[in-house]
């Protein structure tokens, strides 16, 4: 009963309020983690079952054998056979993330306020596969290896505690943000850059209270906002009675409410991490060193609502998972000697589009992500060949176009359906589909060369 009036005070269900408790008990759960007596193994154990226990609760127990799936097919297929164990466990883990997405229904039960495992189904999912391919790149020789392979790569096979232990650990498996393996180990065991030396320990707790204060910000602007900006109100008839120019305000702020719900939920991930230490990336070169935290960062803020170009978009939004697919797709699917075109791109958010379920609206969203970034490329070429007096006014134009299309696009992401997602998308007549296939078409047919070979060959 305490739990439903909780949960009726703040406007969710009990499960997600379930959930909610759970993932901000993660933080303590993390600080905890650094207190551990008896050396790395008893760590692993920490990890493992506390992320298995705060999931049982949160889920109910069939969560923990959902996880178990992908992630003995995968440690098996590098027991077995490891000469190609990367491609078994992206075929198996994505195959099997796919059928719970498509069993639950996770997109619908998501966009009505419910909440399932496939989310932390999802972080397991890219985790096992990175350390798949990481234990087959351990194969390659090393001057065939690009640079974040040569770091990512393991020579040895993690053991079973370890495993579990990087795959469940309990901040971040609920989700994100994603990390190497190699770098849960080195925490874990206090190597690399957690060796102490003579800069001391870093201290997370202001990184931690700072995460925490943009936690509270971010849900309190959500609550504020969203019931002004229902979903629904792009199938209500006062919607249709629009204009075009009130239609593509509102699109943009619906897309600006629900973007803070995420800034939420990935600063209280960020904060996880940084008080269990693991977010830790090394000290800055001032004279005065301070601890930097970029591997608990997910999301930055300003960066996104702010982003100058489209292109800026994969590196301040969801950023450990865009880390992810630049490492484990983008990269893999160019050639030695080749440059990566738009079919790399459209690829990988394709795959995108596949991890986050098989919906019309996350298909239609990711591929014009792929037109929007490809769009606001051509402008950056563009202005990169005019005069410095000029390339403010081709500035402002990448701005202006990354703030339309994004909200435009993020429409898919939200509403799934496809006869709801085109009509949302028609009632401003394509305006952002339209003008990234523009852009990408003149792109191609005005190539601008920098302006720096035009100065040199007037001298």
């Amino acid at each position: 009963m305490e739990m439903e009036s909780m949960a009726s005070a703040i406007g969710v269900s009990v499960p997600v309020l379930r959930f909610l408790l759970c993932f901000v008990a993660t933080i303590p759960v993390s600080f905890f983690h650094r207190l551990v007596p008896g050396g790395p193994t008893a760590r692993h154990l920490y990890a493992a079952l506390t992320g298995a226990l705060l999931s049982y609760i949160s889920f109910g127990f069939s969560s923990n054998l959902h996880f178990l799936v992908p992630m003995l097919i995968s440690y098996a297929s590098m027991i077995i056979y490891r000469k190609r164990c990367g491609v078994i466990s992206f075929l198996s883990a994505m195959g099997y993330l796919i059928g719970c997405h498509v069993y639950y229904m996770s997109g619908d039960a998501w966009k009505e306020g419910g909440i399932d495992a496939t989310g932390s189904l999802m972080v397991i999912t890219l985790k096992v596969i990175s350390c798949a391919i990481n234990y087959n790149d351990g194969l390659l020789k090393e001057e065939d290896l690009r640079e974040s392979q040569r770091k990512n790569r393991l020579l040895k096979l993690p053991n079973l505690i370890e495993y579990i232990g990087y795959c469940l650990c309990c901040g971040s498996h609920f989700a994100g943000p994603v990390y190497e393996v190699k770098d849960y180990l080195d925490w874990t065991e206090r190597k690399g850059i957690w060796t102490k030396s003579d800069k001391g320990t870093p201290s997370p707790f202001l990184a931690t209270l700072k995460a925490l204060l943009q936690a509270g910000f971010c849900m309190g602007l959500y609550l504020y906002l969203v019931p002004s900006h229902p979903l629904s109100r792009f199938s209500e008839p006062i919607y249709q009675e629009w204009g075009f120019v009130q239609r593509l305000s509102y699109q943009y702020m619906s897309g600006f409410t629900a973007r803070w719900k995420y800034y939420f939920i990935w600063s209280i991930s960020e904060a996880s991490l940084i008080i269990s230490g693991l977010g830790f990336s090394g000290w800055t070169n001032s004279p005065s060193p301070k601890p930097l935290w970029d591997r608990a960062k997910n999301v930055d803020v300003l960066g996104v609502e702010f982003a100058k170009s489209s292109v800026e978009l994969p590196l301040v939004w969801n950023i450990q998972v865009s880390t992810w697919l630049r490492h484990y797709v983008y990269d893999r699917l160019v050639q030695k000697g080749k440059k990566a075109g738009f079919l790399q791109l459209l690829a990988t958010q394709t795959v995108s589009a596949v991890w986050h379920g098989l919906y019309p609206g996350y298909m239609i969203f990711f591929v014009q992500s792929a037109l929007m970034i490809a769009g606001s490329r051509a402008i950056y070429r563009w202005q990169q060949s005019v005069p410095p007096n000029i390339k403010k006014i081709f500035m402002l134009m990448n701005f202006a176009y990354t703030l339309l299309v994004l909200n435009y696009s993020c429409v898919g992401f939200m509403v799934l359906n496809f006869n709801e997602t085109l009509a949302a998308y028609g009632s401003v007549y394509y305006i952002g589909t339209i003008i990234p296939v523009v852009l990408i078409l003149l792109g191609n047919i005005i190539k601008p060369k920098p302006i720096r070979s035009k100065i040199q060959k007037q001298k």
